[in-house]
């Protein structure tokens, strides 16, 4: 999650990783912040559009997403489209020591630590993810062989690490936001697609 804060990032927190990732990370955020408010929203609607015809997700019986915040590619849209086709949505919730936690999406959604939204159901533990057909997470940039750029916090880098080999993963970016080259640390996990406004790409 990449808007005003992070899972990985408390409010005056500098994001952690090598000081190459430090400068990527305030050069795409910079970019980010001038998007104009039109572009966000038709950014956030055509995400759920591509997203929903990829057949990896209309066969999804649970998909794990997240709610966007600032900055980010919009997931409203998705996650109403999600919701209506049927499908079991799960969301993260941040554990104290950043590691996430899930909970079903059940429509309400309450404020959380870090500026975040969090989903109000029963939470499930960290290993729920592994039951998700579809696994869509955010970042800040991708490169070509599918290595994400986070926030810091490392969240996401360990739910992956619980997801199954040959699940649909998907980082959510803008279009210029893919082929980046992103410095790799040794924690870091790759995901297998991108999606953009402008369409689904397969990484690797």
């Amino acid at each position: 999650m990449t808007g005003t804060q992070s899972p990985g990032q408390s409010p005056g927190q500098s994001p952690t990783g090598s000081p190459a990732k430090t400068a990527v990370r305030d050069r795409l955020l910079t970019t980010r912040h001038r998007r104009a408010l039109a572009e966000l929203g038709e950014a956030a609607r055509a995400l759920a559009e591509h997203l929903m015809a990829r057949p990896e997700v209309r066969r999804a019986a649970t998909v794990a997403a997240y709610v966007s915040v600032g900055g980010e590619p919009g997931t409203g849209p998705l996650l109403d489209a999600l919701g209506g086709a049927g499908k079991r949505v799960l969301l993260p919730v941040v554990l104290p020591d950043l590691d996430l936690d899930w909970a079903v999406h059940e429509g309400e959604l309450v404020p959380a630590r870090r500026g975040l939204l969090e989903p109000a159901g029963p939470r499930l533990g960290p290993d729920a993810i592994a039951t998700a057909d579809v696994v869509l997470v955010p970042g800040l940039a991708v490169s070509r062989g599918g290595m994400r750029l986070g926030r810091g916090g490392g969240c996401y880098d360990r739910a992956l690490g619980r997801v199954p080999v040959g699940t649909f993963t998907c980082v959510l970016l803008y279009d210029d936001e893919v082929g980046v080259e992103v410095p790799v640390e040794p924690h870091d996990r790759p995901v297998g697609f991108a999606a953009t406004p402008s369409g689904v790409v397969r990484l690797g």
